[in-house]
C-alpha cells in the first residue's frame, strides 16, 4: 500500500502546475461525488422513508381510531338490542302480530313459521306474514308498530306488489323475527 502511495505521489509531483491543478480539482470533485452519493443521498433517502413511514403510521392510527369509534357505536347498539331483548315482554309472536294488525285496521291473511338458525345465546322465532288487499297507509302503520314494539321484533325481508284488480291496494309478504334469551 505504501508503495502504491509513493508511486502516486511521485507521479503527481512529476506533473506541471496546470496538470496538478486539474488533477486536484478532478480529485476534489470525485471526493465530493463519493461523499454525496455514498453519504448524503442515503441519509436523505432514509429521512424520506422515515417521513413516509411516519405518515403511514399516522394514517393507520386514524383508521384505528375510526374503527374504535365504529366499534363503540356498534357495541352500544348491540347492548341496547340485548337490553331490549332481555327486558322486553316475552310473548307469542303470532298473538302480538295479530294485535298489531288489528290496531292498523287490517287482517293478516296468513302467518307461517319459518326455521331460524340456532344460536348459543338467543332463540329466534321467524314468521312469514302475508297481507292481501291492504293500503300503503295500513302497511306503514303495521310496520311502524313492529319497529317500535316493546318486544324485540325485526323485519327480515319485505316484498310489496300492487294488485292487478285494484291498483291502490297491495299484497305484502314479509318475515318477522323475535328473539328470546336462552
Amino acid at each position: 500500500m505504501k508503495e502504491l502511495w509513493r508511486r502516486v505521489t511521485a507521479a503527481f509531483e512529476g506533473l506541471s502546475a496546470n496538470e496538478r491543478l486539474l488533477v486536484s480539482v478532478a480529485g476534489g470533485l470525485l471526493l465530493v461525488a463519493l461523499l454525496w452519493f455514498g453519504g448524503v443521498m442515503p441519509l436523505l433517502a432514509a429521512a424520506r422513508n422515515a417521513a413516509q413511514r411516519a405518515e403511514t403510521a399516522e394514517q393507520q392510527v386514524e383508521m384505528v381510531r375510526a374503527l374504535r369509534t365504529r366499534f363503540d357505536e356498534v357495541n352500544g347498539r348491540l347492548g341496547a338490542v340485548e337490553a331490549r331483548i332481555t327486558s322486553g315482554p316475552q310473548g307469542e309472536i303470532f298473538t302480538t302480530l295479530e294485535q298489531m294488525a288489528a290496531q292498523s285496521a287490517m287482517k293478516i291473511d296468513s302467518m307461517e313459521p319459518r326455521t331460524a338458525p340456532a344460536s348459543a345465546e338467543y332463540r329466534e322465532t321467524k314468521v312469514q306474514v302475508s297481507l292481501k288487499g291492504v293500503t300503503l297507509a295500513q302497511v306503514v302503520g303495521f310496520l311502524s308498530r313492529i319497529d317500535t314494539a316493546p318486544q324485540m321484533l325485526s323485519v327480515k325481508s319485505l316484498r310489496i306488489r300492487t294488485r292487478a284488480d285494484k291498483q291502490d291496494l297491495l299484497d305484502v309478504t314479509f318475515t318477522v323475527s323475535s328473539f328470546e334469551k336462552i
